[in-house]
């Protein structure tokens, strides 16, 4: 297989809480659960646009799921018959299969693409009036060798790179996703909007504001414009602020502050869009044909925002507007 293998450290030290790699045309997510999400796709330079994603929980002897997507992201007509083709072998069809958003992989398939992507393979899916989606095997074994590394299956049977004879009750077991308690948010009140008008709030935020972070509506002249603020408790309000502006993206930036002076404000983001309900999420553009995206959210719990969740939806290949998958590397369970 083209490309180079990273260097894989020992099981001991896999101790990183999540990890994102891309290799080429391969990208891989693990998140704080320890499960991991291998994306692959077709060819930067192929038209026909394919992904398939592989999933691994962690612990000893985990299965790997996987799942075909065809490219959508322009109208197009699918296949009535797929089938998975390795090195000209026709490994037999692939049940679903229609075009139409993803489709699981049987096991049987999803080991023969792992045999397949140790080395180099003309990988496949052939319809029956001929079209190919080829899978492309470049950065696969540099991914998967991550995965293993980072899930601590290094020299175990279970390997999907680099297997041995060490035991599997040595693999990293899962971990719970955390809890946030979602926190009630109280109404806003007649008058809350007046504090927007004091300057010393405005101050408060230009000096709460990291040096390596920017944002053009703390400015006087863009302040009144894009300033808004919510209650969250009697105590506590929260002030958001359009901080920036590209060419597909806006990023606005919220601070949690005292209701009143000196108002100690505590960044959140500036990267966000929107609160609703106790929620701050932010949804960014990898590019401006929305082929990949980037998400991520805070939970209030009563005394802050919690980072909830963040994710992206793979590599932007135009496979389906909005990205093909959700691989994150940031997971929790809310509670009301």
């Amino acid at each position: 297989m083209a490309g180079p293998i990273a260097a894989a450290a020992p099981p001991s030290l896999a101790a990183e809480p999540t990890v994102s790699f891309t290799h080429h045309d391969w990208t891989l997510a693990c998140d704080n659960t320890r499960t991991c999400r291998a994306a692959g796709y077709q060819d930067y330079n192929d038209e026909l646009a394919v992904s398939v994603l592989l999933t691994r929980e962690a612990g000893p002897r985990a299965a790997v799921s996987g799942q075909l997507m065809l490219g959508q992201y322009e109208e197009a007509v699918g296949p009535v018959e797929l089938s998975l083709h390795i090195n000209g072998r026709d490994l037999g069809p692939v049940d679903g299969a229609s075009g139409d958003g993803s489709v699981a992989l049987s096991p049987a398939h999803v080991d023969a693409l792992f045999q397949a992507l140790a080395g180099d393979a003309d990988i496949a899916f052939v319809a029956d009036d001929g079209r190919r989606w080829r899978l492309s095997d470049k950065g696969a074994t540099a991914v998967l060798l991550k995965m293993d590394e980072f899930q601590g299956r290094l020299h175990t049977p279970g390997a999907l790179v680099r297997q041995g004879t060490r035991s599997e009750d040595d693999v990293l077991p899962s971990l719970p996703a955390p809890t946030i308690h979602l926190a009630a948010v109280a109404p806003t009140r007649p008058g809350d909007e007046r504090l927007l008008s004091n300057p010393d709030l405005r101050n408060a935020l230009q000096e709460n504001l990291p040096d390596d972070e920017e944002c053009r509506g703390l400015e006087p002249e863009e302040w009144d414009e894009s300033a808004e603020i919510e209650r969250l408790d009697d105590d506590t309000m929260l002030v958001s602020v359009r901080c920036w502006m590209g060419a597909y993206n806006v990023g606005r930036g919220f601070w949690v502050v005292d209701a009143v002076a000196p108002y100690r404000p505590r960044l959140v983001t500036t990267a966000a869009e929107y609160h609703e309900a106790g929620i701050i999420g932010a949804s960014q553009k990898g590019r401006g044909l929305g082929d990949c995206w980037w998400q991520a959210s805070w939970a209030w719990d009563g005394a802050a925002f919690v980072k909830a969740s963040e994710s992206t939806s793979g590599m932007c290949r135009l496979v389906a507007a909005g990205g093909a998958w959700t691989m994150p590397t940031l997971v929790s369970d809310l509670e009301q």
